[in-house]
């Protein structure tokens, strides 16, 4: 998220592998279970450190990011543009979840009605960030350097499909986002075996990072952390609560600040029983699980796509639900 540190709280070593993937999967010898433990672990202890920080006496405020503040919202600049050029593969979320996203998003502007929330359209998952915060003239390079292997890269997920389940607002403090974690054999959909899981999101990254290599490219990618996550809202004025949105006082309200926690953890409750995968469960709830590639494959893109913008320089071959079901 904008303006927050990216620091992994999985406990995963560092290696010496020039893929930085490959720490993790060999750490869990490439058993879904324990990769799966890994993203838990890094987003649960995220949310402890950041609810802490939030309800802090000497809490400051919301992080603003001061690019968004020009593009959106109460302090908007009509004249400003934004001058960070990037390239990315993102995988976009198909429709059934950017519905739960849709009815999260409701219920967060309850709370905060001055939130800024992203677009559906713009819902994106970053698997990997080849290059950020470029000028336009060097993303146009990147793209010609990497223009014989890019579809086969976003086409990739048609053969690997990695599925992600167990849906959760992670949160700080600049921004809120709809975070997965690799499945590993809970409720898989029809002919879909718990084996097929043995291919993670964490093994997509790495297959593209590798594939990026082999193209001559040096990957810029600002974090490898183990996270599965969509940006789904920022903070862009000092009050989200209602009110004059330039009241940074409205935020130091202790008051004010637990019950917008409270707020998070009643929606965290709710996915973990609507959404999660249980014992005996046979399919999860539509928006509960994800298989990278379902609708569409990932989305090559360059550009000023910070906030979900850009433009597509190809998309992969995407596979509909029912093929999910029976392949």
């Amino acid at each position: 998220m904008a303006n927050v540190g990216f620091e992994d709280l999985s406990g995963t070593a560092t290696t010496a592998s020039p893929n930085p993937y490959d720490a993790l999967i060999n750490a869990c010898h490439g058993d879904p279970k324990l990769i799966q433990g890994r993203y838990s672990a890094h987003r649960e202890t995220r949310n402890a450190q950041q609810r802490e920080k939030i309800l802090a006496d000497n809490f400051q405020g919301w992080i603003l990011d001061e690019y968004l503040v020009k593009l959106e919202g109460p302090r908007k600049d009509a004249t400003f543009s934004d001058p960070r050029h990037c390239l990315v593969f993102w995988g976009r979320p198909p429709q059934k979840v950017k519905n739960l996203i849709k009815v999260i998003q409701s219920k967060l502007l309850d709370a905060a009605p001055d939130l800024w929330v992203m677009p559906p359209d713009n819902l994106h998952m970053t698997v990997m960030e080849v290059a950020h915060s470029k000028t336009e003239s060097e993303i146009t390079a990147l793209v010609d350097m990497v223009k014989t292997h890019y579809k086969d890269i976003a086409d990739y997920t048609m053969s690997h499909r990695a599925r992600l389940v167990k849906p959760m607002l992670s949160y700080d403090t600049a921004a809120l986002a709809l975070s997965f974690v690799p499945a590993a054999g809970e409720s898989p959909p029809y002919h879909r075996t718990p084996k097929d899981d043995e291919y993670t999101y964490h093994h997509l990254r790495r297959d593209t990072h590798a594939a990026l290599t082999e193209a001559g490219i040096q990957v810029g990618s600002r974090y490898v952390v183990p996270s599965a996550h969509l940006t789904i809202a920022r903070f862009n004025s000092p009050n989200v609560f209602g009110g004059d949105p330039f009241d940074a006082s409205a935020t130091l309200e202790i008051k004010k600040r637990k019950h917008w926690i409270n707020e998070l953890e009643l929606i965290n409750k709710w996915l973990e029983v609507e959404y999660w995968p249980t014992e005996g469960q046979q399919l999860i709830k539509p928006g509960g699980e994800w298989v990278v590639g379902e609708e569409k494959g990932l989305d090559f893109r360059k550009g000023t796509l910070w906030y979900g913008g850009g433009e597509t320089v190809y998309i992969g071959e995407g596979f509909v639900h029912e093929e999910v079901v029976a392949n």
